[in-house]
């Protein structure tokens, strides 16, 4: 095996993962990185600079004064050479823009050091010299390290739900029954969220005359998620509200997730992220997961979003959107799972904005759709 670099080398653009993977892996961890850095990725820097300091790697950052000049930049890689002749410098010339990559590599050679790319889909390093083979990859990131890497935080421990019987039996009615239990899940999620304070709702007389939701209140009461007393509806919990609420679907999902896990080869996966972003804001992520060592994030929700009045799917796709793009860096993909169809128009934007839907009776096939999504396109 290869001694590993004193150095690395890395290019920093709006990919964190290309840089840590090879960072963090103990074949090949260095003892320092040197950050090239233009100046729109200032903040990319700074997030890559606290996941390498957490991990022991001393850091330094070398501001690229226009990545748009490659005269500019070669000048800048041959002064760093120069400064640091007969150092064990490797270069990772995975992230960048093209010119900073062709630059880089230009003064590796006259160097002699080292260069690399990182495949990230087959976690593997790629030596550009052809004197060594590719190099796999041991270290596999964890979200709190990825979403770091892109200068956004965990603000609340991980939540990764255990499978419960009941009310996993209870998930797959729900799901097979998108049809006639439609209108009744409307008016429980209604009715829960009226009991988030006191955990109980009363029951109005239509509601009280509703046979089909009378016939749903019977399937969460034999789950033990709730009872009906006179003309009140009591929670025996928080949890099981919040179940009540819509959570069921972001348990379905998250136990679908956990179900395709060793297929689909997910490195880590949570529910109910509150994340800080780069910029401060606070960002709510149903279920998030890693696979080849991208963030797949999914968007859970029971709410009608096909009527004027209500919550507006466009406005979910378009948050959702957003959110990838800030959270988990341009690699991201985003999911929209909902109980609720949506119209054609919403479904154009949707595919858009390159975010997947999984609608209706499409939720019993969820983990099929799991497979086609993450599985990469050949």
């Amino acid at each position: 095996m290869n001694t590993p670099a004193h150095t690395h080398l890395m290019l920093v653009s709006e990919q964190a993962a290309p840089n840590l993977l090879p960072a963090l892996d103990p074949a090949m961890k260095p003892q320092e990185a040197v950050l090239l850095v233009s100046q729109k990725m200032t903040a990319r820097a700074q997030a890559l600079q606290a996941v390498l300091q957490e991990a022991g790697i001393k850091t330094h950052t070398v501001s690229l004064p226009d990545e748009h000049d490659m005269a500019a930049l070669e000048s800048t890689f041959m002064d760093m050479a120069t400064q640091r002749e007969g150092q064990s410098i490797a270069l990772n010339v995975t992230g960048g823009n093209k010119l900073m990559a062709l630059a880089a590599q230009a003064v590796a050679q006259a160097a002699g050091w080292p260069a690399f790319y990182v495949d990230v889909d087959t976690d593997h390093v790629v030596w550009l010299d052809k004197t060594r083979p590719a190099q796999a990859l041991t270290q596999q990131l964890r979200l709190r390290h990825y979403l770091r890497g892109y200068g956004a935080t965990l603000t609340q421990g991980v939540d990764r739900p255990q499978p419960n019987p009941a009310w996993q039996t209870l998930m797959a009615d729900l799901v097979l029954n998108v049809g006639t239990l439609s209108e009744p899940i409307g008016q429980l999620n209604y009715l829960a969220q009226e009991a988030k304070s006191s955990l109980r709702a009363p029951l109005n007389e239509r509601q009280l005359d509703s046979r089909s939701l009378e016939a749903l209140l019977r399937k969460f009461e034999h789950a033990q998620l709730l009872q009906v007393k006179g003309a009140s509806l009591h929670f025996p919990s928080e949890a099981a509200r919040a179940f009540a609420n819509g959570g069921w679907i972001e348990h379905h999902v998250y136990q679908t997730v956990s179900q395709v896990t060793g297929p689909l080869a997910i490195r880590d996966k949570a529910a109910n992220l509150q994340v800080q972003d780069i910029s401060g804001q606070p960002n709510e992520m149903d279920v998030a997961f890693l696979a080849r060592n991208r963030l797949f994030v999914i968007e859970c929700k029971t709410a009608r979003m096909d009527n004027p009045e209500d919550l507006k799917a466009n406005d979910t796709l378009y948050k959702l959107s957003e959110n990838c793009r800030r959270i988990g860096g341009l690699g991201t993909r985003g999911m929209l799972a909902t109980y609720r169809p949506l119209r054609e128009s919403e479904l154009r934007l949707a595919k858009a904005l390159h975010i997947e839907v999984v609608a209706g009776a499409a939720l019993a096939r969820l983990d099929e759709k799991l497979k086609q999504w993450v599985k990469p396109t050949t």
